[in-house]
């Protein structure tokens, strides 16, 4: 998945700044209780040490989605 490897790698595969873990479903459970319009807005937004949109300026809403969908998922 580029725009993982080239947005979003550097923080969640090792929880820089405390980003939930790739892959880590007990990090991702809270954040997925709150529901993808919450995770979306803290993408959008920001959220702790993650900057607005995670560093992935292009992304559309969709792929945003795909790539929360990504992470969250046991790898």
């Amino acid at each position: 998945m580029d725009k993982y490897n080239r947005a979003c790698a550097v923080c969640h595969a090792a929880g820089v700044a405390g980003a939930p873990v790739t892959g880590d479903a007990a990090a991702w459970e809270p954040r997925l209780a709150k529901g993808m319009d919450a995770l979306m807005a803290s993408v959008k937004n920001g959220l702790k040490a993650m900057p607005p949109k995670g560093m992935c300026f292009d992304c559309s809403d969709e792929e945003y989605r795909e790539l929360i969908e990504y992470m969250s998922t046991p790898q």
